[in-house]
């Protein structure tokens, strides 16, 4: 039997993406529905990625600090040792809990969170399959919103065995702390997990085919990670790529081949991490006419989130640029206003990126490299957490600030940060290209002392000594 059901709105995904919509329409007065196919709504961030990554990182960085910090600090602990079971067991209470508090939320704004895989049958018309294998049909007199995300993608000869050869997802969940983990690709997830296995316990070999790991930093600030990295136990290898991978009985046998020279490792367990693909399978895209692009299967879109079809709109990892849940929630909002008759953008030169290893990494805007691609006129400025007061009296003195302005009209372009706190650090970089603020607004305005903020205006107040300052 099926049953139908009329909304205004109907939204796939109850990620970061299709939450925010859901909710931000529901204000609008708009009557929405939201399609779950996971038991639990939140999407990968919520369930098995930016949540749990950050539980485990900051558990395991407790654990670090007791037994290799505090002693610095006059605290002894005495033998300090690790229980995975309760750790793990912390990280999916959080998960639940957010969870949880996303499913109230929608009840709150009287969204039908409704469970099942969902395809589209028209350009209005949705047809979700419950896992008992019900059928309910959702039209939509104003718009579909597409925000199913997106899935870990594996190269051929690299795809997960389910044990020993892992994706992330399973990667936040295993049962004892490999002896041995290799993590193919250096960018910001291969780091993350590889920062909590290492702190508890693990030696981590990353491998990046790439001439630097987190390609994406500024070179300054990628440079500066990668020794702290490699200061911590990290093992890079970059400008390596992986030429077989195998399960030669409990152990991965892996391949590597640098500059014409092979070289043979074993690993307790391969992490794969080396890029997320556009969640689009089985959402009927080619039946009704949306067009995705071929080479890497992102939704084409226009300014206002509308795909081909006029009253289909998608949004997040669909849609080409960083993955990051933010920039979902930030396009939600935006595509969902637009559809209420408002005014809805994203300013994607003012999208904050974070890498959470320690030190944290956090960045907006243009990188020292792209500035001198586009040959902008600029002055940088830097400042060393060791000479703020707050970062020494906390032993976390590693680290500086960036700061890029034009040399012109001292506009700032770009913050770079790599210290502790800098993913909180970096919103007063973020709030300030928003507002086209320059080098020496930043300068000017009083920071508490001692902070890490700090840092920032020093940083600002460096620019001076090659741009307005000096004119």
């Amino acid at each position: 039997m099926t049953a139908e059901k009329k909304y205004d709105l109907v939204i796939i995904g109850a990620g970061p993406a299709g939450y925010v919509a859901a909710v931000r329409a529901s204000r609008f007065g708009l009557k929405t529905a939201c399609v779950e196919k996971r038991p639990r709504p939140g999407g990968v961030c919520l369930n098995v990625g930016c949540i749990p990554s950050k539980a485990l990182l900051d558990s395991s960085e407790y654990f670090h600090l007791a037994r290799t910090g505090l002693a610095r600090h006059g605290i002894r602990t005495g033998k300090v040792s690790l229980d995975l079971e309760a750790m793990m067991a912390r990280k999916d209470k959080v998960v639940e809990e957010l969870t949880a508090n996303v499913a109230r939320l929608l009840k709150g704004h009287k969204v039908d969170l409704i469970r099942g895989q969902a395809r589209l049958t028209a350009a209005d018309t949705v047809e979700v399959t419950a896992a008992d294998g019900g059928r309910t049909v959702l039209s939509a007199s104003r718009a579909v919103l597409l925000a199913t995300g997106s899935r870990p993608f594996f190269p051929p000869g690299l795809e997960p065995d389910g044990d020993l050869i892992v994706g992330s997802t399973a990667a936040l969940a295993f049962d004892r702390v490999p002896g041995h983990l290799g993590i193919v690709g250096g960018g910001y997830i291969g780091l993350e997990l590889g920062s909590v296995w290492l702190r508890l316990g693990a030696k981590v070999t990353v491998i990046e085919m790439l001439p630097a790991i987190a390609a994406s930093l500024d070179g300054q600030v990628g440079r500066a990670l990668e020794r702290i990295l490699r200061r911590q136990g990290f093992d890079i290898r970059t400008n390596t790529r992986v030429v077989e991978a195998k399960v030669a009985g409990k152990k991965v046998e892996v391949t590597l081949e640098k500059e014409d020279k092979r070289e043979k490792l074993r690993f307790d367990r391969l992490l794969v991490a080396v890029g997320r693909k556009p969640l689009t399978e089985g959402l009927g895209l080619e039946q009704v006419g949306v067009k995705t692009d071929p080479a890497s299967g992102h939704v084409i879109v226009d300014s206002s989130y509308r795909t081909s079809v006029d009253r289909i709109y998608a949004v997040g990892d669909l849609v080409p640029g960083p993955m990051l849940a933010h920039k979902a929630s930030a396009e939600a909002l935006a595509a969902v206003e637009g559809l209420a008759g408002r005014f809805g953008e994203v300013n994607y030169d003012a999208m904050p990126a974070v890498v959470y290893t320690w030190p944290e990494v956090a960045a907006v805007g243009l990188t020292e490299e792209q500035v001198k691609q586009r040959q902008v006129p600029y002055c940088v400025g830097t400042y060393p957490f060791s000479g703020a007061g707050r970062a020494r009296c906390m032993g976390q003195s590693e680290g500086f600030v960036k700061l890029i302005a034009h040399a012109k009209t001292d506009r700032i372009l770009g913050v770079h940060i790599i210290g502790a706190r800098a993913a909180d650090m970096i919103a007063e970089g973020v709030l300030a290209m928003e507002f086209g603020a320059s080098a020496e607004d930043i300068a000017r305005t009083i920071h508490g002392h001692p902070t890490f903020s700090e840092a920032l205006m020093e940083a600002a107040m460096a620019v001076g000594n090659c741009s307005v300052y000096s004119s």
